[in-house]
């Protein structure tokens, strides 16, 4: 993988942090992205290899997605890491309506910015890896703006896969479902971290990483949803009505009951 470089946003933790450190080890030159430019740099010195480079950006606003097109712009990367977005366990209207336009700028905005920017400099053999989630087809009540971004990134990626196959350019939209990682804390603001949850409904940050290079290398489905768990939920779309769905998620998503 000499020369070949891959640009991880939201690098700092979580899948985007596995991300970095898996594709380091497979040879690509990381350019991580995130906010805090400490937290960058430490990764950027842990990881193997030595070309490895940073950039600060605050994907919530415009200059910091201006200041990574910027850079992909002036070094070609041959594979991008749509990973940074967040979310917020709480009722939509009592959120304030600045937070659910943060949410939607890094969920969606970003995602779709860096996307097209990508996909206008691609080469054949390059590839670009959007972060859905399981939610995307499994819309949750507690997180409306959260479920409906990433609904967005998988409905946008799997055109994009199509738009894009006959140029050897490969699109996919990951869907994991609840990963070990800091995201719930974030989201509930410190009040659960996720480990009253079923074992068996949590992947770690390597399963989820190491399914999505699998599909990386094979290189055949738009939509990749990890783990087996997650796969047998894709199930209830189809034996539910739309508003049996909901009202089921509503149930089993509460966050009062599920952490």
């Amino acid at each position: 993988m000499k020369n070949q470089y891959a640009l991880v946003t939201g690098a700092t933790s979580g899948i985007g942090l596995e991300f970095a450190k898996q594709l380091a080890a497979r040879g690509y030159n990381i350019i991580a992205v995130a906010r805090r430019q400490q937290q960058l740099q430490a990764v950027v010195d842990e990881l193997p290899g030595s070309s490895h480079q940073y950039c600060v950006a605050d994907l919530g606003r415009a200059e910091g997605v201006e200041a990574v097109v910027k850079l992909m712009a002036a070094q070609h990367v041959q594979l991008l890491i749509n990973n940074a977005g967040y979310s917020v366990l709480e009722p939509f209207y009592q959120s304030d309506l600045s937070v659910q336009q943060d949410i939607l700028n890094v969920n969606c905005t970003a995602v779709m910015t860096l996307a097209h920017t990508f996909l206008r400099q691609a080469q054949t053999g390059d590839a670009l890896i959007n972060l859905a989630s399981v939610v995307s087809y499994l819309p949750t009540p507690a997180q409306p703006m959260y479920s409906a971004s990433k609904a967005f990134i998988s409905a946008l990626s799997e055109c994009l896969w199509d738009e894009h196959k006959g140029r050897g350019v490969y699109v996919m939209g990951l869907c994991p479902g609840v990963t070990k990682t800091a995201f719930i804390l974030r989201a509930t603001g410190g009040e659960s971290d996720g480990q009253t949850l079923p074992e068996m409904l949590i992947q770690t940050t390597e399963q989820v990483v190491q399914e999505a290079l699998s599909a990386l290398d094979k290189r055949k489905k738009s939509i990749v949803i990890t783990g087996w768990v997650n796969r047998m939920m894709m199930l209830m779309p189809r034996v539910l009505s739309r508003h049996r769905l909901i009202k089921v998620l509503s149930v089993i998503g509460n966050p009062d009951n599920a952490l």
